[in-house]
């Protein structure tokens, strides 16, 4: 595969430098695509968790049915994300994931991680770096679902997922493409499907952000931030200082 073209080289680039052997690493983990329909089901709770996917493109989500058969959608994964970091340490699924568009995964077994530890210390340290934004990003999903309102809700996803979308896109300049129905959004921000179209709504009036469709637009993203009280601080910190120390 063109290395200029691979997701996981411009998310693990995100973290620091990388040297042509190590992008021959990263590249190694998106042989043997899998093409994944939209709707179909990546695993469900209790499979074997004994290998990590590379999602090479297309979008998914990880989620918990409740007893009441309400749905938590918990994660967001983009091109370039990995899945199933955090069942490193366990033999179960611990959540679905489902995928929301077309898709092509990459899979990898667990060992085959532990060869990568083996031969790059950078790669080691950004796939810690890239658990730990994993655990903050489920952070302030936790907080953005008990404390914010339906508007710093809307505000904080949106402003949320375009920069995660830029830092393996750089074309991206205000405006990007979001293909989640009003439901799922809705059981990612624990809202109603009419609370969500209401919410888009009078951010449309207020002109932070405009929805077509699936297509996002946002002319204002400082004005955005301060309306979903978004630090980005969760999202831009690297390992540079401590790998180049």
């Amino acid at each position: 595969m063109d290395q200029d073209k691979s997701c996981i080289i411009r998310h693990f680039s995100h973290y620091c430098t990388l040297t042509d052997d190590e992008k021959q690493l990263l590249s190694s983990l998106e042989e043997s695509p899998t093409e994944l329909k939209s709707g179909s089901l990546l695993w469900e709770v209790g499979s074997p968790a004994n290998e990590f996917c590379t999602l090479r493109s297309g979008w998914a989500y990880s989620y918990r049915h409740l007893e009441n058969g309400d749905r938590q959608i918990l994660e967001v994964f983009l091109p370039g994300d990995i899945i199933g970091l955090r069942e490193f340490a366990f033999s179960q699924r611990l959540e679905n994931v489902r995928m929301i568009t077309d898709a092509v995964v990459c899979h990898f077994p667990h060992k085959r991680m532990l060869d990568i530890f083996r031969q790059s210390l950078p790669l080691t340290s950004v796939m810690f770096a890239i658990s730990s934004r994993q655990q903050a990003l489920l952070t302030e999903r936790l907080v953005n679902l008990a404390r914010r309102s339906a508007r710093q809700k809307m505000a904080h996803f949106l402003h949320e997922m375009y920069l995660r979308l830029r830092q393996t896109n750089n074309d991206i300049s205000g405006q990007f493409r979001l293909p989640l129905s009003q439901e799922q959004l809705a059981d990612i921000l624990g809202l109603s499907p009419v609370h969500v179209s209401r919410t888009f709504s009078a951010l449309s009036e207020d002109g932070l952000v405009f929805r077509d469709r699936h297509h996002v637009s946002i002319p204002d993203l400082e004005a955005l931030a301060t309306e979903g009280e978004f630090d980005d601080c969760y999202l831009t910190d690297n390992v540079r200082p401590l790998l180049n120390d």
